[in-house]
């Protein structure tokens, strides 16, 4: 059986084929059911707020009938930028599980530092899952597009 996380990779290849950043997300409840699997779509929805895990979000919520979703897991192959780190709060998501982080955004790891520090905000959260593998999707596909141009 594929590791969540291995789901959310291949989501976020099928991202790369729609020539999308490579980013795929998954939600699952405690049981291990799961909920959404999605990937990047800002170009095929003309989104810019169309994250994958944005984009999970809504559609677990949807299927839930509710806006929280407390004991749930979010597993994405990039580290969530700032706009879905506050979907994932607001959504009440119990833990994050990410592949390759975003070490050159200094503004988004001081978010993380707080959230981390801060008991008001209860979410554990899980860094380098798969990490080689998605970040080599990720170079992959910008060095294709440096290629392109």
């Amino acid at each position: 059986m594929k590791s969540f996380m291995e789901i959310a990779f291949s989501e976020a290849k099928l991202a790369f084929l729609k020539d999308e950043v490579p980013v795929g997300a998954l939600i699952a409840d405690r049981k291990g059911q799961i909920f959404a699997k999605t990937r990047n779509k800002n170009r095929e929805l003309n989104d810019p707020t169309a994250h994958a895990e944005i984009l999970a979000i809504r559609k677990t919520c949807k299927e839930l009938k509710s806006n929280k979703l407390f004991g749930y897991s979010i597993y994405v192959t990039l580290q969530p930028c700032e706009m879905c780190l506050h979907a994932i709060l607001n959504a009440r998501i119990s833990r994050l599980y990410y592949g390759a982080s975003d070490l050159e955004n200094t503004s988004l790891q001081k978010v993380y530092n707080t959230i981390s520090k801060n008991k008001k905000f209860n979410i554990e959260i899980y860094s380098g899952i798969n990490e080689k593998k998605c970040s080599d999707l990720l170079i992959n596909f910008f060095r294709t597009k440096r290629i392109k141009s």
